[in-house]
């Protein structure tokens, strides 16, 4: 269901009932990367996450933990973030 890389990957999707009634398999939440962070980076405009993954942590698809790492679930709830925390690998 999940690439590999995902943090979803190892997770087991379970079964709920939506307000419609029917039944809908969802995966549990993530709990947030833990670790040292790598340091801060200054962000300039219009520079991205997946980016700005690809750099620190050599992996684009990585921009979910530079997010969890900042206390947000949504990666443009950073967009005007000028201090973005770099979680270590």
């Amino acid at each position: 269901m999940f690439e590999d890389k995902s943090r979803y990957s190892k997770l087991e999707p379970y079964i709920v009932e939506d307000s419609r009634g029917r039944q809908v398999s969802v995966v549990p939440v993530t709990s947030a990367p833990q670790g040292p962070l790598l340091g801060k980076h200054l962000r300039q405009q219009s520079q991205r996450l997946d980016h700005l993954a690809y750099k620190y942590l050599q992996d684009g698809a990585a921009f979910w933990w530079i997010s969890e790492a900042n206390g947000v679930m949504l990666p443009e709830a950073l967009t005007e973030q000028s201090e973005i925390n770099i979680p270590s690998k």
